[in-house]
């Protein structure tokens, strides 16, 4: 990738030195200052080559959104003409319609800034709920989806070579069943049982789990009480363990002692999100698919 450079932020200087590596492009760091105001100082390495790969995971988004907003015209006046965003972690996917009267849709609004912003945007595992592509929100080629499911399928097969992969719910049901096909693992899915609109519980499959090691796999983890629920009842009717592996890890508040309170044995993560629980790498995905997107 010549006249390429990896630009990144200090606290995710582990994924961004991982992939510099990986790609074999230089690697830069912007300068960031918070005034006492709140207002943000940025400085980016002057002058930058034609083709720049701005690396920002949109977790805690707000104000990494403002960077953005900042970087990316900074990133052209100062020579770059191509600029790919790479957001492991892209947030704002899961509003994706009118729930009530007024309410902002807010993963068409801000799937459009970032298409504004940069030529291409690549990310994992977006939530996406009633949309097929990013290219229903972004112009046709502009944003880029991976999938880590086969890298988790392959990795719980290794560790749990009987496991039987379970989705909490209907949204996990495509990416439990490619992660399954590359584990060689069976598995099977739940399903929401909605009694009104703040009153939700989880049904999961009446299977055999007596004696089985079940991994609970979703996209993400926020709260952790989707999993929480399904881990409870699983060891009730007599699983022998109950593992969580998710793409994303935000866990928030006291999502993981409390996943370590319900039972469950191991929790893992990609390093989409840093995390304590980061267990396998998705820089191999990440430089596939940014191959993919330079050939083209």
């Amino acid at each position: 990738m010549e006249q390429t450079l990896l630009l990144a932020f200090e606290d995710e200087a582990p994924l961004a030195r991982e992939l510099s590596e990986a790609l074999a492009v230089p690697l830069a760091f912007v300068g960031r200052h918070r005034f006492p105001d709140g207002e943000l100082r940025l400085v980016l390495p002057k002058p930058l080559p034609p083709h720049v790969l701005l690396l920002r995971g949109l977790q805690q988004p707000n104000e990494k959104l403002v960077e953005l907003l900042i970087a990316a015209p900074t990133a052209r006046e100062l020579g770059a003409r191509q600029l790919l965003l790479l957001a492991p972690y892209l947030a704002y996917m899961r509003q994706d319609m009118e729930f009530t009267p007024g309410e902002a849709v807010s993963q068409r609004h801000i799937a459009r800034l970032l298409a504004q912003q940069f030529d291409h945007v690549l990310t994992i595992d977006p939530h996406l709920h009633r949309i097929a592509s990013l290219d229903e929100v972004m112009p046709p080629g502009a944003g880029l989806a991976l999938s880590a499911a086969p890298l988790l399928g392959a990795w719980i097969a290794q560790r749990v070579p009987d496991g039987l992969l379970i989705g909490p719910d209907e949204e996990s049901s495509q990416w439990v069943r490619e992660a399954a096909r590359a584990g060689g693992l069976d598995y099977a899915v739940g399903r929401k049982l909605r009694h009104g609109d703040h009153d939700v519980s989880l049904a999961l499959p009446e299977l055999p789990v007596a004696g089985r090691a079940v991994v609970l796999l979703d996209d993400m983890a926020s709260t952790g009480r989707t999993l929480i629920g399904s881990a409870a009842e699983l060891l009730r009717r007599g699983a022998a363990s109950v593992d969580v592996a998710v793409t994303h890890a935000l866990f928030n508040g006291d999502a993981l002692p409390a996943l370590r309170a319900a039972g469950v044995r191991h929790i893992w993560s990609s390093n989409s999100v840093p995390h304590e629980s980061n267990a396998l790498s998705v820089v191999p995905l990440l430089a596939q698919g940014l191959r993919r997107l330079l050939q083209h």
